[in-house]
Order: C-alpha cells, then structure tokens, then sequence
C-alpha cells in the first residue's frame, strides 16, 4: 500500500533514531550502505524529511542526520503522510477512481477491514515500538 519511497523513509527514520542524536550525526552514505538504499535515493528522501521537520540534519565535514528523542514518540502516520500522502491508504484496491460505502467496487467491504487495521497501525505504532523491538533482537531493520 506504501510507496517503495516511503518504505526507505520509515527505514531511514528507525535507523536514524537507532543509530543518531544531536551528538552522532550520521552520513548518507553511511545509511544508504547499511539499509541497502541508492545512496542518491536515500539522500533525496531524508532531505525531504528534513524540510518536512521530521528529521534534522547539517553541512559541512562533522554534518550529517540526526534525530533528537521526540522522534521515538512520532507515529508511522507522519512519514507516511509526509511522503506518500494518507490518499495511498484510501486508494481502491481495484483502481477505481470513485469507490467509498455509497458506491463500492466489488471488493469494498472486504479490503476495507485491511486498510482500517493498516491505517490503525501506523497511526498507533511510534517509532519507539519499532527500536526497542530491533534492540531486543526480535525484528532486524538491515540484512
């Protein structure tokens, strides 16, 4: 339902929030190496994360991204909103351009279960919920 864009932002934010503070600025190709992301790619949507205020970043030879801690209450939604718009969690699951409960495409009603429960999770889950899973060795960000 999410952009490959917008996968690499939410990778890019936990990573960050794993790895970075005010104090440890982290570098683009240091990211795009250990996410396996174009470095040009990363770099693009990190910068766009930065003008959107959700990431922070600096020039110059001891610049790079960083985070500070209310990044680890910041919910899913944000980054999705941010980058894909929320309409991607609207969309029809057969492309229709005009579908919603008063004029439904044949599968309305079941695939609206899913996008609810989708929409739910990323607007509840911060990324807090996603770091203490990769630190407990339960989930894996990188390969």
């Amino acid at each position: 339902m999410i952009s490959k864009t917008c996968g690499y932002a939410i990778r890019g934010v936990i990573f960050l929030a794993l790895e970075g503070n005010i104090n440890r600025k982290i570098g683009i190709q240091e990211i795009a190496e250990e996410l396996k992301v174009p470095q040009q790619f990363m770099g693009k949507i990190l910068q766009e994360l930065v003008r959107k205020d959700i990431l922070k970043s600096t020039k110059g030879p001891h610049g790079g991204f960083y985070v500070n801690d209310s990044i680890l209450e910041l919910s899913l939604i944000i980054i999705v909103e941010a980058i894909d718009g929320l309409g991607v969690l609207k969309k029809c699951f057969l492309g229709r351009e005009e579908c919603s409960n008063e004029n439904p495409c044949p599968m309305h009603d079941e695939f609206e279960v899913y996008r609810s429960k989708i929409f739910e999770t990323f607007e509840n889950k911060n990324i807090r919920h996603f770091v203490e899973h990769i630190e407990d060795g339960s989930t894996f960000l990188a390969i």
